[in-house]
């Protein structure tokens, strides 16, 4: 009884605090869509994705998607030729109940939507200018998968959940990249299946060579987890990777006081791991509830243990922004920051 009143109590606060950060940070629930053409009705006649339909891709350079946008304040000075993104998104199938099973349908409208409206064109889009992005949809598991007792269940749905997002990198190698160099990039469950991705197919491996830097932000990147690929040492550092996770400053969750390893944490502000302060002078400009509207200063940042500690961001009525994790702004809060080193480690990697 007591382990069901710990599982249901974090449930119910895990979903409060999405209900809060839905509101003040990015209020997807109310988004337009932003794009046209894009087919929702499609069915799979066995339940598995076919890369080879533009369908099963949340992001492609061939079909206009929500990875296209940029904020209309920002020129529209676009160049997708010089570097492949392959971009894994976070969680979005979140019914408590599990009315669709552990994994998502690859097909399920709502689901589908519902990623294309927050993270491709929230996160994803960071990365059009001198990036083609590419996201595969993928039968991604449910978030209870991440708290539930039966592990058992749990590896089940991630490994389906990855077995998709690598066929589509192997599609994807096979059909699009033409020896191209390539940036990994993910959020939550994404970084999860990513990390994977990059020991299997990066890590003492010739696609190394092409791995421009890896953004794997929102889970913990532990010191033991890789054998050979290293954290990036600064901001034009390449071949490495960068990740961090969110929270407002003084905030000392009880789950990290309890990771025994050390987790390798980025400060997108300066692009060190030291606990270096960074004023929000360095922050170029992130995006809340109006992607439109890209904010200079948004938030200060420093690196403490094994976290990323944050200022409340700047904006009306941030008073009633009570919540200490940041993870779903992970890359929100430094939209423009991520959007520039991008560039920057794209031409240290040419030059090199």
């Amino acid at each position: 009884m007591k382990k069901y009143k710990s599982y249901f109590l974090r449930t119910l606060l895990l979903y409060l605090f999405a209900a809060i950060t839905c509101l003040w940070i990015l209020s997807s629930c109310a988004l337009k869509n932003y794009t046209t053409g894009i087919n929702y009705s499609f069915k799979s006649t066995n339940g598995l994705p076919d890369y080879s339909n533009l369908d099963y891709w949340a992001a492609h350079p061939w079909k206009k998607d929500p990875s296209h946008n940029v904020p209309s304040s920002l020129k529209r000075n676009i160049n997708d030729s010089l570097v492949d993104v392959f971009f894994i998104y976070p969680t979005s199938y979140v019914d408590p109940n599990l009315s669709l099973g552990w994994n998502a349908p690859i097909d399920d409208i709502k689901i589908n939507q519902k990623t294309d409206k927050t993270a491709i064109l929230y996160q994803a889009s960071v990365f059009n200018e001198h990036c083609r992005v590419f996201s595969p949809r993928y039968r991604q598991a449910n978030l209870q998968a991440f708290y539930t007792y039966d592990k058992a269940v749990a590896e089940q749905a991630f490994n389906l959940a990855y077995d998709d997002i690598k066929a589509a990198f192997e599609y994807y190698l096979i059909h699009f990249n033409n020896g191209r160099p390539i940036i990994i990039a993910s959020h939550s469950q994404g970084t999860k299946h990513a990390g994977r991705l990059l020991r299997e197919f990066f890590e003492n491996k010739p696609l190394k060579k092409q791995l421009v830097c890896a953004y794997i932000i929102g889970l913990p990147v532990f010191e033991n987890y890789f054998s050979s690929l290293r954290p990036c040492s600064d901001s034009t550092s390449t071949g490495c990777f960068v990740s961090w996770r969110s929270f407002r400053n003084n905030a000392d969750p009880g789950f990290v006081k309890k990771e025994k390893l050390h987790a390798y944490v980025t400060n997108p502000l300066t692009w060190k791991s030291d606990e270096t302060f960074a004023p929000t002078t360095l922050n170029k400009g992130g995006i809340l509830k109006n992607f439109n509207k890209v904010i200079p200063g948004l938030v200060s940042s420093r690196v403490h243990g094994n976290i990323l500690w944050v200022s409340r961001p700047k904006f009306f009525g941030n008073i009633f922004l009570t919540t200490k994790n940041y993870h779903i702004a992970d890359y929100n809060l430094f939209y423009m920051n991520i959007r520039q080193n991008v560039n920057t480690r794209i031409r240290s990697y040419l030059t090199r």
